[in-house]
């Protein structure tokens, strides 16, 4: 089964018109992106949107086997063609004919392997190991990287002709710290489908705050690392852990605690992220007795529930362009319950001239 493109955000609404325009014309694609961005469900997305979706979807990883073994897998070959050799076997190309042919992490290519692609890009035809026979393949040819392959044929180590061979066209995948409101989709549908692999698993959805600091988190490892934190989340079922066991220096701590101001050779003070977000329910300025007396921790809490409540559903409102009975959708509650809440935070839109979708 086929992963889909999850996410609101307009790279991944870009990415999907791409891909549905592309999928029919069967030009040779090169998928960039970090690691764990989703180049590999990109890359299924072409395929199962193609004419090809009835023939084979075959993969290889250039960077997990040695150069020998890496050519005799992508060409195949012949009984014989070497010590090991006890049977004639198909290659990568062979297997794909009529289908796709997926080269993950291309960037790790070796050079001499990288001239034999190129010709088979260009005449269609191959030699397994072994053979002096050409045989024929009509793979389309899709290609991933992590890397600048710009800058590796600078300093040569891959070839500037197979790259433009490959990047007849290029879809590039932001990582996820760039596309942050696609993070409560992604969290949906990994819940939704963890629960079927764990179904005795008695994990909750993340409340609004939790929500807030998974996608404040840079995510280093992308959609790859919030994947797992999620399957993570399902065994231990504490969110609270998953958030501690992030790196300190990229995510908050999860109990606020205020900080001092430093400063800092002589420029404006340095204010912490918990030091803001307890100013906007209490005086910093008061001594802790003072504090205490004015609100309680029971009350700043709902407060700040409240809050973070409202932002969320302002952010989801404003993503889809107010279209409510969407906002529901994503934020999961009727669309009864979205309109009570809009008028309880007192939620409107950013531009006065901005009229709200009526509910279709």
């Amino acid at each position: 089964m086929t992963t889909p493109l999850i996410g609101i955000s307009k790279s991944t609404i870009k990415t999907k018109t791409l891909i549905k325009h592309v999928a029919q014309t069967c030009l040779n694609v090169l998928v960039t992106g970090e690691t764990g961005v989703g180049k590999e469900v990109v890359a299924q997305n072409l395929y199962v949107n193609s004419m090809r979706a009835s023939k084979k979807f075959v993969k290889i990883n250039c960077a997990a086997l040695p150069e020998t073994l890496l050519e005799s897998e992508l060409f195949g070959y012949k009984k014989g063609a070497f010590t090991d050799a006890c049977r004639t076997r198909p290659g990568k190309f062979q297997t794909a004919d009529k289908g796709v042919l997926f080269l993950d992490e291309i960037g790790d290519m070796p050079m001499p392997l990288q001239s034999k692609i190129l010709h088979i890009l260009q005449s269609g035809e191959f030699s397994p190991l072994g053979s002096d026979r050409n045989h024929k393949s009509d793979a389309w040819v899709i290609a991933a990287t992590n890397q600048n392959l710009e800058e590796k044929i600078k300093n040569r180590t891959f070839r500037e002709d197979l790259f433009y061979r490959l990047n007849i066209i290029n879809i590039h995948i932001p990582p996820l710290r760039e596309r942050k409101e696609d993070i409560p989709s992604l969290i949906e549908y990994f819940y939704r489908s963890n629960k079927l692999e764990y179904p005795q698993s008695q994990c909750s959805r993340p409340d609004p705050q939790t929500l807030t600091k998974l996608c404040d988190y840079p995510w280093p490892g992308n959609i790859r690392q919030l994947k797992n934190s999620i399957k993570k989340q399902m065994v231990f079922n504490s969110w609270e852990k998953i958030l501690e066991e992030l790196p300190r220096e990229e995510c908050p701590k999860t109990s606020p605690v205020l900080q001092e101001k430093k400063q800092i050779n002589g420029s404006k003070p340095v204010v912490s992220n918990s030091t803001k977000f307890a100013s906007q329910f209490i005086d910093l300025s008061s001594s802790p007795d003072q504090i205490l007396e004015d609100l309680s921790l029971k009350e700043i809490k709902k407060l700040a529930s409240g809050r973070v409540e409202k932002e969320i559903i302002a952010f989801i409102l404003e993503k889809v362009g107010w279209n409510r009975s969407l906002a529901a959708k994503i934020l999961k509650i009727s669309y009864k319950a979205l309109l009570y809440k809009i008028d309880e935070f007192k939620v409107v839109p950013l531009l006065e001239d901005k009229q709200p979708h009526r509910a279709c």
